[in-house]
């Protein structure tokens, strides 16, 4: 077995590996790509994308049986569960395709197998135990990803205790289900399944829900999500799970006390843990911390000629982030001119749930925590023609600005389609745009994106409609 080389070998193909590839093809790069399970990793297969596809179905049948505020009716809703799981994992099994032809047209050869580091620029790829094939690389990029973290004694068993894998092939929906985590992944399924008319209780380990956005957000998504149904116990922390072959009996303790509540299923999402065994790092002068590799400005490690992206790396654990990653390291490595580190503050963060977050920036908080002396402004949904008319008059657009400069510190939503409006102030925040810019841009109405023109205009005592 000879080995063969390249320019770049790329360990991973989600949307860190499958983007880094592409984008060094296009500059020329002879490219090698190695996946161990499906082309577009865990967010195309496992994650994002699935995870809407299900929410989607959830927002319609909850829109159904709201007919009647719109003039309409209808008889005998209802869903086929499996039809719904099913859809989820062709929306999927399409995009996954999609990204083999765009690999394929840009002439990047994918490997089949699991990639490992056999020494300097060298790497081997096995399948099913047995080696494959040996690539030797210039230059190596890990985009390894994550898996989903695993608390003693709380593992996931695939039948009564899931983690994300098992809740988005669910064969049905459990009568009550708990949720550990409220982070995006445990409030997008807490809200999925309490849309199909699950019993579902929420625990969270800190004082709040969606614990990395803006404390009034959070506040604001929690009664929200109170009203639909969803039981939240938030400061606490699940301490064990007997299972029997019926249910699970949870023991759930807080400052106050600890009780047992028994259900169906439960549904672990605590986080993720970096995909750093079994790829050779410890033949390597790669340093790791907090069990994620550590990297520079531009993703490169302490190894010369290797780099990481995406959920290997440290957080924000995002996949926009890691296919920005992948660009900026190869465009790096290609001696582009024109590269800029990723700035973390521009990340927009968002989660599907209902009503939708959306993020970008500091909080207001974090801002007062790093000395800013701010102003705030804010916009209510129901101050909104758009969100009135679409029945979405539950919401809020908040805004924050550095009091001196002007400039656009951090910017915060909740309500209806908020993911899709969040990349408006991304790209100000990008621009390095002040409150000036902001208030003479022109928002088309009618649309919920004046909101986010009125939030601007209320943090210096100009909105018009609140």
């Amino acid at each position: 077995m000879s080995a063969k080389n390249f320019d770049l070998v790329i360990i991973g193909g989600g949307p860190g590996g499958y983007v880094a590839a592409i984008r060094g093809a296009q500059l020329g790069m002879k490219v090698a790509l190695i996946e161990a399970n499906h082309l577009g990793g865990i967010c195309l297969n496992w994650g994002c994308i699935p995870t809407k596809a299900l929410l989607r179905s959830s927002e319609i049948f909850d829109l159904l049986h709201r007919l009647d505020e719109f003039g309409l009716s209808a008889k005998d809703i209802n869903f086929d569960f499996k039809k719904i799981v099913k859809r989820s994992r062709d929306v999927s099994g399409q995009l996954s395709k999609g990204v083999a032809h765009l690999l394929k047209k840009n002439k990047v050869t994918v490997i089949d197998g699991w990639g490992k580091l056999a020494g300097k620029g060298m790497v081997k790829v096995e399948k099913d135990g047995k080696a494959v094939d040996e690539f030797i690389g210039k230059h190596i990029i890990l985009a390894t990803g994550a898996r989903a973290r695993v608390l003693p004694g709380l593992e996931p068993d695939g039948d009564m205790i899931w983690a994300y894998k098992e809740a988005l092939v669910a064969d049905s929906v459990p009568k009550s289900l708990l949720v550990v985590g409220s982070g995006a992944i445990g409030i997008e399924f807490a809200c999925f399944f309490n849309g199909l008319g699950a019993d579902v209780t929420v625990v969270e380990v800190m004082d709040r829900v969606l614990p990395v956005e803006d404390e009034e957000i959070s506040a604001f998504a929690h009664k929200a999500f109170e009203k639909q149904g969803l039981k939240i116990i938030t400061g606490a922390t699940v301490t064990k799970l007997d299972k029997s072959k019926t249910n699970v009996k949870a023991s759930i303790k807080t400052a106050k006390n600890e009780q047992q509540i028994t259900f169906d299923k439960v549904i672990m999402a605590v986080g993720i843990t970096a995909n750093i065994e079994n790829i050779g790092l410890d033949k390597t002068n790669v340093k790791v911390e907090r069990g994620h590799i550590v990297t520079n400005e531009w993703l490169a490690t302490d190894e010369p000629g290797m780099y990481a992206i995406g959920d290997v790396t440290a957080p924000p654990w995002l996949a926009h982030k890691a296919s920005h990653e992948g660009v900026i390291c190869v465009e790096k490595i290609a001696g582009q001119q024109d590269v800029h580190p990723l700035n973390k503050s521009n990340l927009p963060g968002c989660t599907y749930c209902t009503p939708q977050v959306a993020s970008v920036g500091l909080t207001e908080k974090a801002a007062k925590e790093k000395g800013y002396k701010i102003k705030v402004g804010r916009f209510p949904f129901m101050g909104n023609g758009k969100a009135i008319a679409l029945g979405e008059p539950e919401g809020l657009v908040k805004t924050i600005f550095d009091e001196k400069t002007g400039e656009l510190l951090g910017a915060h939503m909740v309500g209806a389609e908020v993911t899709e409006m969040i990349q408006g102030y991304g790209v100000a925040k990008t621009l390095e745009t002040t409150e000036v810019d902001l208030m003479h841009a022109i928002f088309p109405h009618p649309t919920l994106s004046e909101m986010m023109h009125e939030s601007v205009l209320d943090a210096y005592g100009k909105a018009i409609h609140f």
